[in-house]
């Protein structure tokens, strides 16, 4: 290619810029050809060259090293040049370099053979590194790492620049440490073949009909390795010699053993996986066999209920039966007794005899009058307190029947028998007043008294006896229904992602208000901060046993605990952080204090998301049922 003279002539250091940016406005113009074909490029300065073609990146890289190059060989014009040539190839033909053919990172580069021993790690020598002689003898030089950042700018990518000292000093000499990977070894190539381009080879190096200048690399061969120097010395130290093929074969052991261990995981988890398969099976048959149990205990129950519901109304009603028929006999012994006083009265005109004896009758018959009108008003109390011993049983039964467990109702019948046997101790008090007299057929009666009485109370030892029993089985059915639920919430806490049923941490805090709250106030971040500030406050709040904003009111005839809307730190927190903030910090309160009061902390429970409220045991083991059938259904369609 023609150049005119002033090309052809050499310029100063401080025209170089300006040389430069003419350079480069005659390459974008076409004035030079640079491009020869989709993957070849050449050099149009150097035109004796015996490497006419190079792929992009290999061109560019030689125009850089040129362009930066310190030699003294290089004038200012054709360092110039080569500077042109680099930023036209990096602005205008970026794209034109991507169709060459990458390097494959998994096989050593084109043109290295596979059997030639490098030294690994793989490892660059330079030399003739410039040196200069300090005030105490010794050679001094520039450090590794300048030499690194300037190979870094040039493409190489070197980890490490060591230079190499001895008693003397800086040596001249420097080795520099690329990645141990295959881009580790392109990166080492190329920055041989930048040098060798730029006559700075290694066969220039010992080539002994040549002028040293700048400096001159490659990379550490078996050659470079057995050197009795200090370059060798220090590559003995640092590495070994492989060949690329030893390389490929330790790598392909390395993915062989990496896979087989692979496998043997698989297989681990695989195992691990039909455990916890069998594991969910049994739990799942458990659970339902608890299931079958609780709701056979509770038919049992309820029938036994019913039983016994039906038992205290027949005893109740023939108590008061009873008690009307005690009543029509004192009424008729009354009425007995007035008509033997009046037959008295009549003798008392006989004699004096007859009437001592009649004042006596009189007498007596008074007293027995005033016992039969004392029994008449106990037995009338006796009526009227199991007049209202019936409504207040009425209404027991009344508020009973919203409870789910029903051994309450047990209570009515052990009441209607206390009531019987309080009636037969009255009615037994009575027959005492009354006296025997001889009367053969009121010490009769005080027998069948006595003996309804010790009846009714063994009948009563037995519906005892019988209520524990029911007590017992249910305490037992419930502790077994909420071990089952325990387990419930275990297997739910493994499961990921949102739905209708699920855990709930009871008593936990809700932040989206405090932070809504402080986005009004201030920017993005220091509102999240101060939220989480406010946030953390009030759960500590939370946790304190003394702090307890309660108070109980009565409704419906039971005690209940209510927020104290009163409390100062509530009333402060409402009036400066607003309605939601204060209905996020009562609604935490009431579900600790439900849940957990004692011990202040946070609760998981089982909760219907859909309908807001406590899920119940069968509906958890719905959703776990439905879950587990959707993983075998995608593990069958992914095998």
């Amino acid at each position: 290619m023609e150049h005119s003279s002033e090309e052809d002539s050499d310029i100063s250091e401080s025209e170089m810029l300006k040389y430069e940016d003419k350079s480069y406005k005659k390459l974008k113009s076409g004035n030079h050809s640079v491009k020869i074909s989709d993957e070849a490029f050449t050099c149009p300065y150097c035109p004796k060259k015996r490497k006419q073609e190079y792929l992009y990146k290999d061109l560019l890289q030689h125009a850089s090293g040129v362009g930066n190059s310190t030699s003294n060989k290089r004038s200012a014009k054709e360092k110039a040049n080569h500077l042109a040539l680099a930023k036209y190839l990096e602005k205008d033909l970026r794209d034109a370099g991507s169709p060459s053919k990458p390097v494959n990172e998994g096989d050593p580069l084109t043109g290295c053979s596979h059997d030639e021993k490098f030294v690994w790690p793989w490892t660059g020598i330079v030399v003739n590194i410039p040196t200069r002689r300090a005030e105490d003898g010794r050679s001094v030089g520039e450090s590794g790492s300048k030499l690194r950042d300037e190979l870094i700018r040039r493409g190489f990518n070197p980890t490490r620049v060591h230079p190499l000292w001895n008693f003397r000093g800086h040596s001249g000499c420097a080795v520099v440490e690329f990645h141990k990977d295959w881009p580790g070894l392109h990166n080492a190539m190329s920055f041989e073949k930048a040098y060798e381009a730029d006559h700075h080879g290694k066969k220039d190096w010992y080539a002994s009909n040549q002028e040293k200048s700048g400096l001159y690399a490659w990379v550490a061969r078996s050659d470079d390795y057995n050197l009795k120097n200090i370059i060798g010395d220090h590559l003995r130290k640092i590495g070994d010699l492989k060949t690329i093929s030893e390389m490929m074969e330790e790598e392909a052991r390395k993915q062989n053993l990496l896979v087989s261990n692979l496998t043997n995981m698989i297989e681990v988890k695989d195992k691990h996986l039909e455990e916890m398969k069998e594991r969910f099976t049994e739990t799942s048959n458990s659970v339902e066999k608890l299931m079958e149990e609780k709701d056979r205990l509770l038919q049992s129950y309820n029938e036994e209920i019913k039983k016994i519901q039906l038992s205290a109304r027949d005893h109740f009603q023939r108590i008061f039966t009873d008690h009307e028929k005690l009543k029509l006999q004192l009424e008729s012994q009354k009425k007995e007794l007035e008509l033997r006083g009046e037959e008295l009265e009549k003798r008392e005109t006989q004699n004096e005899n007859d009437r001592k004896i009649l004042a006596e009758e009189i007498e007596k018959n008074a007293m027995r009058n005033n016992s039969l009108q004392l029994a008449s008003l106990v037995q009338q109390k006796a009526d009227e307190n199991v007049r209202k011993l019936a409504e207040d049983q009425k209404k027991q039964k009344e508020d009973l029947h919203n409870r789910i467990i029903q051994l309450e109702k047990q209570l009515d019948a052990k009441q209607a028998l206390a009531l019987e046997i309080e009636r037969l101790k009255g009615s037994l008090n009575v027959m005492k007043h009354m006296g025997d007299d001889g009367d053969i057929e009121v010490l009769q009666k005080m027998e069948t008294v006595l003996k309804d009485l010790r009846e009714k109370e063994g009948e009563l030892d037995d519906l005892e006896a019988l209520n524990q029993t029911l007590i017992i089985r249910e305490r037992k059915s419930n502790d077994e229904l909420q071990d089952a639920r325990k387990e419930l919430i275990n297997a739910l806490k493994e499961l990921a992602g949102r739905a209708h049923i699920g855990l709930k941490r009871m008593g936990e805090l809700d932040n989206k208000p405090f932070l809504e709250v402080m986005n009004r106030k201030y920017n993005e971040e220091e509102a999240e901060e101060r939220a989480s500030e406010l946030c953390s406050l009030w759960e500590e709040y939370l946790k304190d046993p003394d702090w307890h904003p309660f108070k109980v009111i009565t409704a419906e005839g039971k005690h209940k605990e209510i927020i104290n809307e009163e409390d100062e730190k509530l009333k402060g927190l409402k009036k400066e952080m607003g309605e939601e903030v204060y209905i996020a910090v009562t609604t935490a309160l009431v579900e600790i204090n439900e849940y957990n009061p004692s011990g202040r902390y946070i609760t998981s429970e089982l909760w219907n998301y859909k309908e807001g409220r406590k899920a119940t045991l069968q509906e958890g083991v719905a959703f776990l049922m439905k879950q587990w059938k959707l993983l075998v259904h995608r593990k069958g369609g992914i095998a």
